[in-house]
Formats: structure tokens, C-alpha cells, sequence
């Protein structure tokens, strides 16, 4: 806007002269006002005009003279020759929407601000705007989500993410003579982004063998991780398979046969047979033994519920075998092994070898987990929320929406 005079921002002109007494003896002197330079004053002394950065300089507030002045009373007087400015601050609640220029600030009848038609509120779902108008938006505390109206209903603001926990386990892999491999397990933290649909797989247990191998587990997906299916427990005469966590080596008479490999970071490799006695698959958290499954892992922290755990081996005689928490039991003699504990990921159970051969058993279904802090924001799989943390566990596959 145009101004007439001083701009808004600087008071007039406001004329002051300060008076010292000299002493022969100071050269310093304290002006009442702060200046830019020795030319925005007039010193005199004694009726005589001093020159300036000459006879004396001035910093900020302190006028310094080269040579002390001579003693009087008054005889030394300081004429300030500019503007004194100030800055001009409105008085609260003076200033209203008339008084903006297009384009700033407005308020609505509720005096909540609003930048180009905008409200950057927080509020939560119950609490809403009653009437919103299309284009606002705020932040909803109960979803921990910036969300707008959009004429019809409040839509999520798409790009905003959050972090969630999650647990993926593959399929455990069958059982021959040897125990079944745990699937593959993976536990972390991930960042998803609001308004994304991300695929959910659920990968199956290997199906056991009879005699030979068993077979491998799938693979488990979801967030763009891959947990990789549980290795087949070894035959007669037949390898076991790497995997997640490896097989157990087969029984044989010219034994022994290693264990398949495990994963780095998703499992562990498979026990070494001995003679007439299949070995343990690898688990998720521990290498199968020579007769048992490796275990499996605890999630979450705390719980007494075990993921991945290798399926024991299958035995020609003597005692039963076990597998890993979550995995199956190896068969004796003639029997047939345990299948792995569905959506667990546990290896099955070897089958035995002796008089006739059992068959082994299927590995345990895989399974992904999502969780995180707050109500519930995301859908999919089977949701439990008490406020605090909501979970989304998928035993079969689907989509999780962030």
C-alpha cells in the first residue's frame, strides 16, 4: 500500500541534544541515543564545531574525542542531526481480515485459521468438523494419519508413512527320513506408506516323501521381503535340501548325510545323520541335531507361541524324535512322521525306514504378522486392536493396505 510520510515501519523525526561537562582529563563520553557514524551528530565544545572522525569518532552509543575536552560546565554538547526510527508493532487484536491485502490470512466463523481456504487442525475421528468444507484437511490423532475432506468423506492424504513390525515365515519343508527344514523366518521393522496395498503371500509346507526326499516349503512375501521356504529332509540314500533352515540328513546304512543349508539371517542348516536314524531339521533359532529339529523362534518377545522350528528325524528303531517347537515329530520303525504345525513354518517330521518305509511328514504352513502402535490404520488379514497396538496376521494370502 502506498504511505504518506515515514512508512509503517519508523516513527518522525524527534530532535535531542545531550549536554557533558568536560574535566581536561575523559575522552569518552555515553550518548543517549545509538548512530550509525560520526556524521549523524554535531559536536560542539565551547561554542566551537568539532570535524568529525577528526577531533572525534562515534561507536554505537559512545562519542570518543581525540584530546580530552577542556573543564566547564555544559561545554560540551551533542546535536543529533538524523531521524530517531523505531519499529511500529499493531496493537493485539487491531488487525482483521479488511485490513490484509489479498492473498493472506483469513479466519473462519470459528476463528480457526485458514491459509488458501485450508484448515491445519487436529482432531480426532469422533471429533471431526461437523461441516467441513471440501479441500480441508488436519491431522486425525486417533489414526495418526493427515487426512482431507473431499466432499463426500474424509480421504486419507496418500505419501505419509509409518513403521510397523513384522514377522514373516515361509513354509517348512517336507520330511523324508530326515526332518523337514523350518521356513525361512524375518523379523524386523518396516516403513509402509499410507494408502499403499502391498501383496501378502502365504507360502505352503513341502510335501513329504516316502523312501526319498521330502520336498523344499515356499516361500513366504510381503512388504517386498521374501522369507525362503524351509529345505526337504533327506531319503534313503537321497540329499536333504537347503533352504530357510536346511533338512535333516536322511538315514542310510552307508551314512552319514549332512544336513541341507540354512539362510543367512532366516535360518539355520540341518543335523548330520547317523546310521539307521534320520536327522533333525534346522530351526530359526538353532542348527537341527543328529535326532532332533533345531528350535524355533518366540515372537513376539515374551510369548510362549514359537515359530520355525525344524522337524525331528525319522528313526529305524529305538525312541521316538521331536522337532523343534513348531515342528513335527519323527516316526519310528514303520511309522509315519508328524506334520509341522500349521502357519508356523515347522519342518515336518521324518518318516521311519524300517521294516518298510513311513512317510514324512508335510511341512507347517507359513504365516506374516504386521503390527504397530496405535488404533487400528491399515486393513487386511484378521485385526486386533486394543488401542494401544493393533496387529494384521495373515494365515492366508491377501493384501495389507498401509
Amino acid at each position: 500500500m502506498a504511505y504518506i510520510g515515514n512508512t509503517g515501519t519508523t516513527q518522525s523525526f524527534s530532535p535531542a541534544i545531550d549536554y557533558f561537562n568536560g574535566d581536561g582529563s575523559t575522552t569518552a563520553f555515553t550518548l543517549s541515543r545509538t548512530v550509525a557514524s560520526a556524521a549523524q551528530v554535531q559536536v560542539i565544545i565551547n561554542n566551537v564545531p568539532q570535524a568529525p572522525n577528526t577531533a572525534f569518532t562515534v561507536v554505537g552509543n559512545t562519542v570518543t574525542f581525540t584530546s580530552a575536552p577542556p573543564s566547564g560546565s555544559g561545554n560540551i554538547y551533542v546535536y543529533y542531526t538524523t531521524i530517531n526510527s523505531a519499529t511500529i508493532a499493531p496493537s493485539q487484536g487491531t488487525v482483521n481480515t479488511t485490513t490484509l491485502s489479498t492473498g493472506g490470512p483469513v479466519w473462519d466463523v470459528n476463528s480457526n485459521l485458514l491459509v488458501n481456504s485450508v484448515k491445519y487442525l487436529s482432531w480426532t475421528t469422533a471429533g471431526r468438523p461437523a461441516t467441513p468444507t471440501a479441500g480441508q484437511t488436519g491431522w486425525n490423532s486417533t489414526l495418526g494419519q493427515l487426512e482431507a475432506w473431499n466432499g463426500y468423506v474424509w480421504a486419507t492424504v496418500v505419501g505419509q508413512t509409518y513403521s510397523v513390525n513384522y514377522l514373516l515365515v515361509a513354509g517348512g519343508g517336507g520330511a523324508g527320513q530326515g526332518g523337514g527344514g523350518a521356513g525361512g523366518l524375518l523379523s524386523s521393522i518396516a516403513t509402509v506408506t499410507i494408502g499403499t496395498a502391498y501383496s501378502i503371500v502365504i507360502g505352503a509346507g513341502g510335501v513329504g516323501g516316502t523312501g526319498g526326499s521330502g520336498n523344499n516349503g515356499s516361500n513366504t512375501t510381503a512388504l517386498s521381503l521374501t522369507a525362503i521356504g524351509g529345505g526337504a529332509g533327506g531319503g534313503d540314500n537321497t540329499a536333504s535340501g537347503s533352504g530357510g533352515s536346511g533338512g535333516g540328513g536322511g538315514a542310510s546304512g552307508s551314512g552319514p548325510y549332512a544336513g541341507g543349508s540354512g539362510t543367512a539371517g532366516q535360518g539355520y542348516a540341518g543335523g548330520t545323520s547317523s546310521t539307521g536314524q534320520g536327522a533333525g531339521g534346522g530351526g530359526a533359532g538353532a542348527v537341527g541335531s543328529a535326532t532332533n529339529g533345531g528350535i524355533g523362534v518366540v515372537f513376539p518377545s515374551g510369548s510362549a507361541t514359537y515359530y520355525g522350528g525344524g522337524g525331528g528325524g525319522g528313526s529305524r528303531g529305538g525312541s521316538s524324535t521331536s522337532g523343534g517347537a513348531g515342528g513335527g515329530g519323527g516316526g519310528v520303525g514303520s511309522g509315519n512322521g508328524t506334520a509341522g504345525t500349521a502357519n508356523t513354518g515347522g519342518g515336518g517330521g521324518g518318516g521311519a525306514g524300517y521294516p518298510s518305509y513311513g512317510t514324512g511328514g508335510t511341512g507347517g504352513s507359513g504365516i506374516v504378522i504386521i503390527s504397530y502402535a496405535g488404533a487400528q490404520r491399515g486393513t487386511g488379514g484378521t485385526v486386533t486392536s486394543n488401542g494401544i497396538t493393533t496387529t494384521h496376521t495373515f494365515t492366508t494370502s491377501g493384501t495389507f493396505t498401509a
